[in-house]
């Protein structure tokens, strides 16, 4: 999973994926036709099919390159910044965290994100009480003020800084979501063979705040049929209620039935459980309570298309630590060639 590692460490928070989408860019160029980056920066590659022209659909895979992240939105006097969100937190995460700052587009800045207010020593019972909030937090760069200023500025993205790690049956790390889905995306065009439709191989941008890159690719290629490969909420952990686990690590891929932004397309569903169950391929049903995925987007645009999205199972998501099986990684891959190569 070498390139699954470097896809992870890369540096990409949405509406600065430069970095992935070069990386994107190069592995697709050996298998497709065509490889080319839209106004926006969604990277579209093109493998055409074999079957006769009239007959031949258009099948559209999205992954989102950007990862979940914070803009400079201030540089005080003492050279502290404070950061705007680009995505969705969950503040416990957040706590004495290291981060990279890409000041003014050029400098990698590592950084100490903490929240803003007293030590514990010193928090008296009524400051232990206040609520934990996003913008409570703010970046250390351990630098002199006018070193600050010269090397950062409003704008700059974060990342978090973290890296990529097998650890047992499982891989972990951040901007899993959803760099893994740009994996599977990635390998499973390395396996399909024979396929008889054309297949459009997205790297989609700000997927994270609003599923900006789904749409605008999407209106352009006008897909037949579109899939979107994402993570999905793996709650398998202590004290999590059967009724809430989505998803469970290690039980294979996951058919999305609905989200908050797309119900998948029903004869899609089950073309893919016949195909999982011919070829003995594991995988889970899920239905998830709050989030979407790019397949919302891409069923929206001109006629609409019929959407699935195939989800990977992630512990902790939206963390540093999203953490896979290694299996249901493979299971995605899998299916997902199967399906292509028809």
């Amino acid at each position: 999973m070498k390139l699954l590692k470097r896809l992870s460490e890369a540096f990409g928070g949405s509406g600065h994926e430069e970095e992935v989408a070069e990386l994107v860019a190069a592995e697709l160029k050996p298998l497709c036709g065509k490889v080319s980056t839209d106004t926006l920066g969604n990277v579209i590659g093109v493998k055409r099919g074999k079957g006769r022209q009239a007959g031949r659909k258009r099948i559209m895979l999205a992954a989102h390159m950007d990862e979940i992240g914070f803009i400079v939105s201030h540089i005080d006097d003492k050279g502290f910044l404070r950061v705007h969100p680009a995505g969705g937190f969950d503040p416990r995460t957040l706590m004495a965290q290291r981060v990279t700052v890409l000041g003014k587009g050029t400098h990698r800045l590592t950084g100490l994100l903490n929240v803003a207010g007293k030590p514990i020593h010193l928090q008296t019972s009524e400051d232990r009480k206040k609520d934990l909030r996003v913008g409570s937090f703010f970046v250390d760069l351990g630098l002199p003020a006018e070193t600050v200023k010269k090397k950062a500025e409003i704008g700059d993205r974060v990342i978090w800084q973290r890296g990529f790690t097998r650890m047992g049956d499982c891989v972990t790390g951040k901007a899993l979501d959803d760099r893994i889905g740009v994996y599977v995306m990635i390998e499973a065009l390395r396996a399909v063979e024979g396929n008889r439709h054309d297949i459009y191989a997205v790297g989609t941008v700000q997927e994270e705040v609003g599923l900006r890159g789904a749409l605008t690719s999407a209106y352009e290629i006008a897909p037949d049929i579109a899939i979107a490969l994402d993570v999905t909420l793996a709650v398998d952990t202590p004290d999590a209620e059967a009724q809430s686990r989505v998803t469970e690590l290690g039980k294979g891929v996951a058919l999305k039935i609905m989200d908050s932004s797309s119900i998948s397309d029903a004869k899609l569903v089950r073309e893919f459980r016949a195909l999982a169950e011919e070829h003995e391929i594991p995988y889970q049903l899920e239905i998830l309570p709050r989030g979407g995925t790019d397949a919302g987007g891409m069923q929206r645009v001109r006629g609409g298309a019929r959407v699935i999205t195939l989800s990977i199972p992630v512990r902790y998501v939206h963390s540093v630590n999203e953490t896979a099986h290694k299996d249901d990684v493979q299971a995605a891959i899998d299916l997902l060639a199967v399906y292509l190569s028809q």
